[in-house]
């Protein structure tokens, strides 16, 4: 049965305030009896005050491992640290004592390739154990194992020349200790801080050595015996102090090359959303309303209005910001003459070369882009194919996949089928992925997959005259619940395919932040991997 929009959203802050408590209270006071902060109040206290935090990838793992990996026990995401945006990695030891699950590894990746592709500093707040040893083999070995960390690390020390700044406040043992060594600056804190390639046990058992943490691994040796680290801090608010005036002292980034104009609020609401989108899925709704609670007000200019009206491409601004805008129009779409209407949410070869051309306008004009999913797919059928809808389709992937210019993507409803790709999902490394929690990612509907795996099924009894049997409906049932259960926003979250689910209010201010952190990168980029400097061709 479906959901409306704000019981989806109720569920959602009820899931995220328990995901915030980590490993739970008990454990966040035993780490405050230590007179040490946890992985959140890190972040807000190296944050400046009533400043924006979008966290990326709350959600994820939050339904594996029995509930006991907690936004996969780490924090990441982007904030304002003296006005600059900067992205933070903080390890949360309330979690298996900031243990390393595979997923941890994901987040930690993901946070790392915002900060190349933006250009932005990134800060790590290193707590952790090391690898959570029943699952090494998911975090150990791999092209995207741990070792991609160190890998990133060393392409923005050597190559990228971003920021890094790293603060040890706990442990930091084995493997882990490159992620700090290989940053710019290391912080330590004393008394709580311990950094080295082996415990004292694992010393203990291959050498023979005992010793003690401080001695080992402590903030005093490394800041006076081995000269590892830079700064040594009493406590966890002087630490984080320190960090505060580091990037202070950082060089300015460069200018933007995107004009940002005055913001104006909204035509209607952000939370007029929650009475415009309709409780089925299925069922249209006025883009062009939804679009009000988005955008600036007067500032939505669509391009070839009467062409192709399935498919909306503007310019437009969300909070002074110049966006290209592509959205998908639903319900039927009346067409000029005598030509048939059109199914909204569907790509038709009209569309796909509409949207084409406008992305490589936008792309020309360094002008970001923002795609507005409610897509169910491209059109199929014998016109279609006769149309040339698979050119005009790739016309439409390679535009958008090639476009230089930010890409940030925010799913309403559907993410369907190979419109989803042609809507930059993805697997064509937008800059940033939001969904409502309305959204429904998958290749298709549920009852679309019944029709694929039981339609020979259900045509032979038919045929007989007969209805589905209890077995037969058991297993389409099943088959619907499944994908039902996939298609949540949630699910998607858990496993990294969006960076983040948001209420209607929270989607201008999110944008805002993201859009201004990719402005940090003045030049084209294709993933995370182009100097600075390096031209592309448009």
């Amino acid at each position: 049965m479906s959901q409306t929009l704000e019981a989806l959203t109720a569920e959602l802050w009820e899931l995220e305030a328990r995901l915030r408590l980590g490993g739970g209270e008990a454990k966040i006071e035993r780490l405050h009896a230590q007179g040490r902060l946890t992985a959140r109040e890190r972040v807000a206290a190296l944050l400046d005050p009533d400043s924006p935090f979008l966290e990326i990838g709350l959600l994820v793992a939050y339904d594996q491992y029995d509930g006991q990996a907690p936004a996969a026990g780490v924090v990441t995401g982007i904030g304002r640290c003296h006005g600059r945006e900067i992205v933070v990695v903080a390890n949360d030891p309330t979690v298996k004592a900031g243990a390393w699950f595979p997923e941890t590894i994901t987040k930690m990746l993901r946070a790392q390739e915002i900060a190349m592709r933006c250009r932005t500093p990134i800060v790590y707040l290193v707590d952790s154990a090391g690898v959570n040893l029943p699952y090494q083999g998911g975090v150990f070995p791999g092209q995207y194992g741990a070792a991609r960390l160190f890998y990133y690390n060393s392409l923005m020390r050597r190559h990228l020349r971003i920021p890094q700044l790293a603060a040890v406040m706990g442990q930091c043992i084995a493997g882990g200790a490159y992620l700090p060594a290989l940053s710019d600056v290391i912080v330590m804190v004393e008394g709580t801080s311990f950094m080295g390639l082996g415990g004292v046990n694992l010393v203990r058992g291959a050498t023979g050595q005992s010793s003690d943490p401080e001695a080992l691994g402590g903030a005093r040796m490394h800041t006076e015996v081995s000269g590892v680290a830079h700064y040594r801090e009493p406590d966890d608010r002087a630490c984080l102090a320190r960090l505060r005036r580091l990037v202070a002292e950082l060089p300015p980034p460069p200018p933007r090359v995107v004009a940002v104009g005055e913001a104006r609020p909204p035509q209607r609401d952000p939370r007029e959303a929650y009475q415009l989108l309709p409780v089925d899925h299925r069922l249209p709704y006025e883009a062009e309303a939804f679009l009000d609670t988005l955008l600036d007000a007067d500032s939505f200019d669509e391009f070839q209005p009467d062409h192709a009206r399935e498919m909306i491409c503007a310019q437009a601004r969300i909070e002074g910001i110049p966006v290209g805008l592509l959205a998908n129009r639903r319900g039927l779409i009346k067409s000029s003459g005598a030509a048939p209407p059109r199914f909204g949410g569907i790509v038709y070869r009209e569309s796909a070369e509409k949207a084409a051309y406008f992305i490589e306008t936008c792309n020309r004009h360094r002008r970001p882009l923002l795609f507005v999913q409610d897509v169910s797919g491209f059109m199929v059928g014998v016109e279609a194919e006769q149309s040339g809808i698979i050119r005009a389709g790739a016309h439409f992937v390679e535009a958008m996949a090639t476009a230089t210019v930010p890409k940030l993507v925010l799913t309403v409803n559907h993410a369907s089928g190979a419109g989803y790709y042609a809507m930059a999902g993805q697997g064509f490394d937008p800059n940033f992925i939001f969904s409502l929690p309305t959204g429904r990612m998958g290749v298709m509907e549920g009852e679309s997959a019944v029709m694929a795996l039981f339609s020979a099924q259900l045509e032979k009894l038919k045929a007989a005259g007969q209805s589905p049997d209890a077995a037969l409906q058991s297993e389409m049932d099943k088959v619907r619940a499944t994908y039902e259960a996939q298609l949540d926003a949630k699910f998607a979250a858990a496993r990294g395919f969006c960076d983040a689910v948001l209420a209607p209010e929270d989607v201008r201010p999110m944008l805002k932040l993201a859009l201004e952190t990719c402005l940090n990168q003045p030049g084209p980029h294709l993933g995370p991997f182009v100097l600075t400097g390096t031209q592309l061709p448009d």
